[in-house]
């Protein structure tokens, strides 16, 4: 760990569970599908797709373990940016290598926790199209699992108070996948080996988000 860094506590991600539980159950209706599948204990990735701005909340407030997100340092502005630092989570800027950031999400793996991210970097049709390397990244490096996830909210876009979110008390299904491991056992950390595990991602993603739309009919 680089001196100097702190790595946000799990209770301080759990205060944000127990935030996002009161709010996302009191604005919308969540139907968690397949929970059971993520990992009680050790480091684990959620690897979610982003089409809602709610998805993050959303996963906070309904997965089994607490979760440190990445969220663009856009976010951490005004008095939202000290909450969000308290409920643990984690700030990025995406326009450069922001080693602070990624060292605080590798300190959250070392220590057994579950980090949250948006593979695809910012919001858009949600479908796993276009992956970053950062997942591979933190995956192969800590070794943690990955669990996928599919947050599939109403595509009805009458009634909503706000492009992106899904109509207050709609019904929005959050299906956890299968754990997997994007490494190919090896131990490499190649640029070569980063990319045949974001392609590895990107086939498990895919593949579950296609399953998850069969099973909530979305």
């Amino acid at each position: 760990m680089t001196p100097g860094v702190q790595v946000p506590s799990t209770r301080s991600a759990d205060l944000g569970r127990r935030i996002g539980v009161g709010l996302m159950y009191g604005l919308w209706n969540p139907r968690v599908l397949g929970a059971w599948k993520v990992p009680v204990g050790g480091p684990v990735i959620f690897a979610v797709n982003h089409s809602h701005n709610i998805d993050g909340p959303m996963l906070m407030g309904t997965a089994p373990r607490p979760v440190h997100f990445l969220i663009k340092k856009e976010a951490f502005i005004g008095p939202l940016g000290p909450f969000l630092e308290r409920i643990g989570q984690l700030k990025v800027d995406r326009s450069i290598a922001d080693r602070s950031a990624i060292t605080r999400a590798l300190g959250v793996l070392e220590q057994g926790g579950a980090l949250g991210i948006f593979p695809e970097g910012t919001r858009g049709e949600g479908d796993f199209a276009s992956l970053r390397a950062g997942l591979a990244y933190f995956a192969v490096r800590s070794g943690a699992a990955i669990v996928p996830v599919a947050v599939l909210g109403s595509t009805e876009r009458r009634s909503r108070l706000i492009r992106a979110v899904p109509p207050l008390r709609s019904r929005v299904d959050l299906v956890f996948g299968d754990p997997f491991q994007a490494g190919d056992g090896s131990g490499r950390r190649t640029r070569t080996a980063l990319d045949e595990a974001t392609v590895r991602i990107q086939e498990h993603l895919t593949t579950h988000l296609e399953n998850a739309r069969r099973l909530t009919g979305r």
